[in-house]
């Protein structure tokens, strides 16, 4: 007698490979670090649309293809999840890589992405760049306050100690460069290109015509002075000096008084302003 056995092939069914979004939602919503999307959009800085994008599958709601990658890759390492897994899966799934070839496949049929690559790392530095300084907008906040403050302060420092010189012989003088021991308060100055140089100034007491001639007999300087006014005689021993109302001009040599050249109200013509000679009348 013959038994028939009957033989049942058991079939085994291979598991299913997790996409990259089921990978992302499982991390999330399992184990004991259950989180929530809103929380993680506010430290990952990443909109929760673009979150649940991902975790779905629909690629199509984040703009660009090197956001959808950036975004991912973030998201993976906050979930613990390995980056580089996740977005070669994203790049297969979205259809800018094939599979690669298996060990019985030519390895010349993987097709390779048309994405130039420095392209590629250059946005995903720039999302990265953007999402650390919406964390730290505070401290670029600060740092640019500090540099314009620094800035203003140099500028202020600098005007204060800035000399103010005059543009022509009627500008008055804002700050002085160095000081006299006149007999009135300087009203305004005249000749200040000579001044580093003169040995003699004349300055008014009274109101008085003044007029400077050279060597040669040209007029170098002709003005009415009101009291305070004060002229730089140019130096050397050729000038001559006219005055309306010779009393009321006080004459200085290198920083000494010299009598008056004449009385007050009377005109005199022809006063040398050679140093040696106004310091032989004291």
């Amino acid at each position: 007698m013959t038994e028939e056995i009957e033989v049942t092939e058991a079939i085994v069914e291979a598991p299913v490979e997790m996409t990259a979004g089921e990978m992302l939602h499982n991390a999330r919503t399992t184990g004991r670090r259950k989180r929530e999307i809103p929380t993680i959009a506010k430290q990952l800085c990443i909109r929760e649309e673009f979150l649940e994008a991902l975790e779905s599958g629909n690629y199509n709601a984040i703009p660009e293809t090197v956001y959808v990658l950036g975004f991912a890759r973030n998201y993976a390492m906050e979930l613990g999840l390995d980056p580089n897994e996740i977005v070669e899966k994203i790049k297969k799934e979205m259809g800018l890589i094939s599979d690669c070839a298996t060990d019985d496949e030519d390895v010349s049929s993987c097709a390779m992405p048309s994405i130039k690559q420095e392209e590629h790392w250059a946005k995903i530095l720039f999302v990265k760049c953007y999402q650390f300084i919406y964390q730290h907008w505070q401290w670029f906040a600060g740092a640019l306050l500090a540099i314009i403050l620094t800035i203003v302060l140099i500028a202020t420092l600098s005007s204060d100690t800035a000399e103010v010189k005059p543009a022509n012989d009627n500008e008055v003088v804002v700050e002085e460069v160095k000081t006299e021991n006149y007999n009135l308060p300087v009203r305004e100055r005249f000749g200040t290109d000579n001044r580093d140089s003169a040995d003699v100034v004349l300055q008014a007491a009274q109101e008085s015509w003044v007029k400077v001639e050279d060597g040669r007999g040209n007029t170098v300087f002709s003005r009415v002075l009101v009291p305070g006014d004060v002229y730089y005689v140019p130096a050397g021993d050729k000038y001559k000096a006219t005055f309306g109302n010779a009393g009321g001009i006080d004459i200085w040599v290198n920083g000494k008084l010299v009598p008056d050249a004449g009385a007050d109200h009377a005109r005199k013509s022809g006063i040398s302003l050679s140093p040696k000679s106004l310091m032989a009348k004291k």
